[in-house]
């Protein structure tokens, strides 16, 4: 208990030190433009239901832009995984399929942008199901779908090349053997492939959360926004709204943090046998 307590106390040292640098700048450069002073953004922080320059609060955007996030992810994990364990089992379909998704997986993003406009324009969710009025249509016309495209690319490979990797890496005596012991291939898939590559799974499911999480500002960029923390930040730049613009970097920064953690002490308390074991 002493130790965990001692190390937390040693990580708070740096953002300490961050935010002590970040007060002197300010006074120092004395423009909340360019700038803004540290009471200022934690004065945003620490009211986040209190409406923003017009475009509701912080706490409502942030929502607006986790459903967004979390519906491509969902997405891409969707597809991502089975493709990835049929690709890494098969080698017919890891030779049919790898070159070809090897040219697209350097591609950022951000460059599908101009393409995805052109398909999808300013359709949404609500356009694709029909639904044109009352609180169902307001949120999923939120559901731009050119802002889950990109978010599902910036997810979908972190998953599949781990997915591939994962099972890629399974003892092959293990298959082997459960075949000689007469197991089809749902059981190998169900009782082998699966428990054996979760780990490399998963691992990239938190790489591809963190991506997608990343790729937010870049959707709601996009023509057809107006609402989201990656738009508030747009903005509030227009109209130099510094201390908003810093508010929303880091309630990203933390929701994105938060993420990462709630997936890692996942991890660990699935997977500790694999420490374990090595």
């Amino acid at each position: 208990m002493a130790r965990v307590k001692h190390g937390f106390l040693i990580s708070l040292i740096i953002p300490l030190l961050f935010i002590v640098v970040w007060w002197g700048c300010a006074l120092r450069v004395s423009n909340p433009i360019i700038l803004p002073e540290v009471n200022q953004v934690f004065a945003l922080l620490f009211k986040p239901t209190e409406n923003l320059i017009s475009m509701g609060s912080l706490l409502s955007n942030i929502l607006v832009s986790l459903i967004r996030v979390m519906v491509g992810y969902i997405l891409a994990v969707m597809v991502a995984i089975p493709m990835g364990i049929v690709m890494g089992y098969y080698g017919i379909v890891f030779n049919l399929f790898n070159n070809f998704l090897g040219l697209f997986r350097p591609i950022p993003p951000l460059a599908w942008v101009p393409l995805v406009l052109a398909w999808f324009g300013v359709a949404s969710f609500a356009t694709l199901l029909g639904v044109e009025e009352g609180q169902v249509y307001i949120w999923l016309s939120n559901l731009k779908i050119s802002m889950i495209f990109i978010i599902f690319v910036g997810a979908f490979f972190p998953v599949l090349t781990s997915s591939i990797y994962g099972v890629r890496s399974v003892n092959r005596t293990l298959i082997d053997s459960a075949l000689v012991l007469g197991a089809d291939n749902r059981e190998i898939f169900s009782k082998i492939l699966l428990p054996a590559a979760a780990p490399s799974i998963v691992n990239g499911m938190r790489t591809g959360l963190g991506v997608a999480w990343m790729c937010l500002v870049s959707a709601e960029m996009l023509p057809g926004s107006i609402s989201g923390v990656g738009y508030l930040i747009t903005h509030a730049y227009t109209i130099a709204h510094t201390d908003v613009v810093v508010a929303g970097m880091i309630s990203i920064g933390a929701v994105g943090a938060l993420l990462d953690c709630l997936f890692r002490t996942f991890e660990n308390r699935k997977f500790r046998w694999q420490r374990l074991a090595r």
